[in-house]
């Protein structure tokens, strides 16, 4: 029988919660890199080259590669001679408690904050539970002594675009797939990885495709050596058809928009063909590792070669400076999709919750409470900061959650600019065009870079939300492009299937 103790276990996930948060997996880099080096599309490789810069910034100043700091998944795989002690005479906390204590204990880091993403009551009052718990907890039960563990963040981006369908048994996964991807948008910020669970029951495929994702990439050396069984085949069928689709980073338009596929299969029915697509976005962060016979899990430190040869900043910009502060509806009609600007001056900031609030009180005649006319509002939730820093990494959210809310804040507060990441659905299109406004795109997964452009914060409004109250940001050179111009003309090579609603 082998004595593990409980605090061992809750340090262990805590210290690999805090690592991951700033410091990609270096396969994965490598990855990005092969990436950028063969990218033909200009766009896609500024894209690709701001998400390089920040990875390697966010490892070096330990702070988080993007605001969603994710959703905590532990994977345990727990021998059934493992026992685990308290070292006193409480009873023994479970898995499940020992977890919630660890990301509880990370993403309240004084030292490297998260930002608390986890609400309660779904269908209520979606109060958030400020600490990120509960985490997510599987459990594998085997043999002997084993304790070992995968500690995930996984980001909503790519959640949010999960796919399933139980096809016939003698429909092309392959087919399915692919037929997924334009619907499914750029809001899970690609390049990354998808993964696909294949048989099982329902729940099953679902959970196999998601934890199908945290194993290393190796689509190259795969491609090298040629595919010997079915699951192998299907990786190189999907990945090279994905990319064919012209996607690309972001959904610019560009010769890589999944880095690998990975596939994990189980028996099912007869009759049925489960299958669940997940992807994973550019904020892909996790770690594996099993517990010593004492003390914590000691977790290897990042390699600094992993970033060798990738820039501190970002080349001169080029591109049409605006002054915030002095913008008008004669400036915007200008601006043309694919154009890059950099924004300087006052930035109001708002996304979910603050949109629910602002549609309230204008549907009851009421104010708002802080004046958006001529204004730009940017879709982020950030992180707190520390440090002297003005804001915490602050990537942008996707813009499509907004787009129900487009028609009336634009007809009624004088709106004109927009800023989120990827494309948007017709319903605020429509809504751009008829009021000559612009929808602007920054880097989803670039957050900690995007962070670097803002000199100072300040809430102005619906405090108590916490990361989604309303700030205003001044901000200085902060790159962007435009993604939809006034005359209704967009950038994105995806576009929804049907609207966002």
């Amino acid at each position: 029988m082998r004595n593990v103790l409980a605090i061992d276990i809750e340090t262990s996930i805590a210290d690999a919660l805090q690592a991951i948060s700033h410091t990609h997996p270096a396969d994965f880099v490598q990855a990005l890199k092969a990436a950028h080096a063969t990218e033909s599309g200009v766009a896609a490789r500024h894209a690709l080259l701001q998400l390089l810069i920040n990875s390697k910034l966010s490892a070096q100043a330990r702070r988080p590669v993007c605001q969603d700091t994710g959703v905590v998944h532990i994977y345990a795989r727990m021998g059934m001679d493992v026992r685990i002690r308290h070292g006193d005479a409480e009873a023994t906390p479970s898995l499940q408690t020992l977890a919630n204590r660890a990301v509880a204990r990370a993403y309240g880091c004084t030292n490297n904050p998260l930002r608390a993403s986890m609400i309660q009551d779904p269908l209520g009052t979606r109060r958030n539970t400020q600490d990120n718990t509960p985490a997510m907890v599987q459990v594998e039960l085997v043999e002997g002594e084993e304790l070992a563990f995968i500690v995930v963040a996984k980001g909503g981006g790519g959640d949010v675009k999960t796919r399933y369908a139980m096809l016939n048994p003698s429909d092309s996964v392959a087919d399915w797939v692919v037929s997924q991807l334009p619907g499914m948008g750029a809001g899970w910020c690609p390049p990354g990885v998808l993964g696909l669970g294949i048989g099982g029951t329902p729940e099953q495929a679902m959970s196999m495709a998601k934890r199908a994702l945290f194993s290393p990439i190796d689509m190259h050396a795969l491609l090298k050596r040629g595919g010997h069984i079915a699951e192998e085949q299907l990786r190189i069928d999907v990945y090279q058809r994905v990319n064919a689709l012209g996607i690309g980073a972001q959904g610019l338009g560009g010769d890589t928009t999944v880095l690998d596929v990975k596939v994990a299969t189980a028996a099912s029915h007869a009759a049925l063909l489960p299958v669940a697509l997940v992807p994973n976005c550019a904020a892909t962060r996790f770690i594996s590792f099993e517990m010593p016979d004492n003390g914590p899990a000691r977790l290897p430190p990042p390699d600094p070669g992993t970033w060798e040869g990738i820039p501190d900043t970002l080349p001169a910009q080029e591109g049409k400076r605006i002054d915030l502060n002095t913008l008008t509806p004669t400036d915007v009609a200008t601006w043309r999709a694919g154009e890059t600007l950099l924004l300087s001056g006052k930035l109001l900031t708002g996304r979910d919750a603050a949109h629910k609030r602002m549609a309230d009180l204008l549907t009851q005649g009421q104010p708002l409470p802080v004046s958006l006319r001529d204004r730009a509002l940017y879709y982020v939730g950030p992180v707190d900061p520390v440090h002297g820093e003005a804001v915490g990494p602050a990537g942008p959210t996707t813009a499509t959650r907004m787009d129900k809310f487009m028609p009336q804040l634009l007809a009624t507060t004088g709106l004109l600019v927009t800023i989120g990441k990827a494309e948007r659905g017709s319903i605020a299109i429509d809504a751009i065009k008829a009021h000559g406004a612009a929808y602007l795109s920054a880097v989803g997964g670039a957050a900690y870079l995007v962070a670097q452009a803002i000199k100072a914060a300040r809430v102005v409004a619906f405090e108590d939300l916490g990361m989604e109250a309303i700030y205003e940001f001044d901000v200085r050179d902060m790159p962007v492009t435009v993604a939809i111009d006034a005359q209704g003309n967009r950038v994105h090579k995806v576009f929804p299937l049907k609207a966002a609603v």
